[in-house]
């Protein structure tokens, strides 16, 4: 089964108005492929999504960063899916690594934040990933499908459509060190074959899963190579004029 290439680009906390409209600038200047042959999206922080929204080509889809599990109400400092539906936003990253190891967000709480963001319309990028230590233990799996079992617990057999899972390892995430495209192609492969068990086949035939981790303009076409890897989800690449790079390969790769 075909499936259409996915590149995010997910700017984290960075940026001030200057540099985030020189970003847009240079974004809306940038020669990528069309909507039919690769989605993009960028997730700019909560303070900027509206300004974003309103000033990028709509080539680009703008994704929030995380919502909340709750809804509106008496929840200081988050964000609701309502809330953030409300602005026009409709796709959100959910359990980057960041969000559990430093906010210390559990497989529970990110289930819980899929299932709302699912129930409210928006398409959802599930991250998981496993630490460098688990990966030298052989633990991969051991960390990735408990991770996935909270995903698809949460997700309703006709919502796997607006779900793009983002496998991410921790030890490549902003580290320069990223995964040989064989480790990413025969880690993203179990996971099919999970989804396919867990899952259904058809879920596991549909359903893109990218690769994110030091993912650059260098090291992207050899990974687009790769019949498991569907996409990236990018970090400090997404800051570059580089990122555009990105999308033009796996455009290329997918559609060879």
């Amino acid at each position: 089964m075909s499936r259409k290439p996915w590149v995010g680009g997910n700017w984290k906390c960075n940026g001030t108005k200057a540099s985030v409209d020189a970003l847009i600038k240079t974004l809306n200047e940038s020669d990528v492929p069309d909507k039919t042959k690769c989605d993009v999206i960028v997730a700019p922080s909560h303070i900027f999504l509206t300004h974003v929204l309103s000033t990028i080509n709509p080539r680009f889809v703008v994704s929030a960063q995380d919502c909340n599990q709750f809804g509106n109400g008496a929840y200081t400092g988050s964000h609701s899916p309502q809330m953030l539906k409300d602005c026009g936003i409709t796709t959100v990253i959910i359990g980057h690594s960041e969000r559990r190891d430093v906010f210390r967000e559990t497989d529970e709480e990110i289930g819980q934040k899929i299932a709302l963001a699912l129930k409210e319309g928006f398409d959802v990028v599930p991250c998981i990933g496993e630490h460098l230590a688990e990966r030298q233990a052989g633990k991969t799996n051991d960390v990735l499908f408990p991770q996935m079992k909270a995903i698809a617990a949460n997700v309703k057999p006709e919502e796997w459509s607006r779900v793009v899972i983002a496998y991410e390892p921790v030890w490549a995430i902003g580290t320069g060190v990223v995964a040989t495209p064989q480790q990413a192609q025969d880690t993203q492969k179990d996971l099919r074959e999970w989804i396919a068990k867990n899952v259904s086949e058809e879920v596991a035939k549909s359903v893109r899963i990218v690769y994110g981790g030091s993912v650059n303009g260098a090291n992207s076409s050899e990974l687009s190579s790769q019949p498991d890897v569907d996409g990236f989800l990018v970090g400090g690449a997404s800051l570059k004029p580089e990122f555009a790079t990105i999308v033009k390969n796996i455009a290329i790769a997918k559609s060879q």
